[in-house]
């Protein structure tokens, strides 16, 4: 086996804010795993909210050096690298060369259906009322927007995107902003302006606040959600899950925590982090199985990565071999 590892910079088609602060580009890792002629790929996106960095995430990688080129196996991960960045990147491009080696398709290996096209939320960027009107207006034909919020002024805000784009369905991301005495007035302002789901209004380690709380639109955990051992605590809290591959640690993590989601009765988003479309084929494979995709990771970069997924408007297709899986 052969393998490397490096970084990469993609620049942003403009500046992109949440609750945590502003970034101007994705600055991903990319693995590669070659055997035999075929060769696999997968990319991810360090994440410094769970204490990643790119170089953090390069050197795990390249401490795994000869373990990976003497064969270490995609089941064998978990015992040499958490949940997370690294061993997302790791993960998805032993897939890939699985699928490359093996003529087959990574849906049928993982016992998948084969995905069809899907509809994707657009994300609005954390800005002031006015521009993020802007900004929904600008995209007003598109079926779902996702918004970035932060707590002070978000009413405000969500009243100038509803006029900017009156007819889309609305999800709001608090990304851990809220206090806990804004949760019960923020959701019932928000049911009211049509907003359909509100992901993680408290930080991670304050869930159990949301168990004595009424609100009268559901709840979706991302920063509580990692992986399939999270679900238990959260039940009851939620209603749905954001499932990313940056958190699980890959996608044989992900579907793990999408079977035990079913079985668990929550909801699920399929989500990611903002990536190329390398880091958005493996989420892809999963978008059929879930009530919200969030795969928009592509369209907020100046340029995306060669072959690319296929968007039209907010129409997500299938990735294809050339790209991944």
């Amino acid at each position: 086996m052969q393998f490397d590892v490096r970084s990469e910079r993609w620049p942003l088609a403009q500046a992109f804010t949440i609750s945590r602060g502003t970034k101007t580009s994705a600055d991903v890792v990319v693995c590669t795993v070659s055997r035999d002629g075929h060769t696999g790929r997968g990319e991810s996106m360090p994440y410094p909210r769970y204490g990643e960095s790119v170089q953090q995430v390069v050197a795990q990688l390249e401490g795994l050096r000869a373990s990976i080129e003497s064969g270490l196996e995609r089941t064998d991960l978990p015992q040499h690298l958490p949940a997370g960045s690294a061993r997302n990147a790791l993960d998805c491009a032993l897939w890939d060369l699985e699928a490359k080696s093996r003529n087959q398709p990574v849906c049928e290996l993982a016992g998948l259906p084969p995905p069809k096209p899907v509809q994707t939320a657009y994300t609005i960027s954390l800005d002031t009322a006015e521009n993020m009107g802007r900004a929904a207006a600008a995209n007003a034909e598109r079926p779902l927007l996702k918004i970035k919020l932060a707590g002070e002024g978000d009413l405000e805000r969500v009243e100038a995107i509803r006029r900017g784009a009156p007819d889309a369905a609305l999800i709001v991301d608090a990304n851990e902003g809220w206090e806990e005495h804004e949760v019960e007035p923020f959701a019932e302002a928000l049911s009211k302006r049509g907003v359909t789901l509100v992901e993680q209004p408290l930080p991670a380690g304050q869930d159990d606040a949301l168990s004595d709380m009424t609100h009268p639109l559901p709840f979706c955990a991302d920063e509580s959600c990692h992986t399939a051992a999270d679900l238990h605590a959260l039940a009851g809290r939620y209603e749905y899950v954001n499932i990313k591959l940056d958190k699980t640690g890959g996608l044989t993590e992900a579907l793990a925590l999408l079977r035990q989601a079913r079985q668990l009765h929550l909801g699920v988003m399929i989500g990611c982090m903002v990536a190329t479309s390398l880091s958005m084929a493996p989420a892809a494979l999963l978008a059929g199985e879930a009530e919200f995709v969030d795969l928009d990771g592509p369209l907020l970069l100046r340029k995306d990565r060669q072959p690319g997924l296929r968007y039209e408007g907010s129409t997500l297709y299938p990735p294809s071999p050339d790209l991944w899986g």
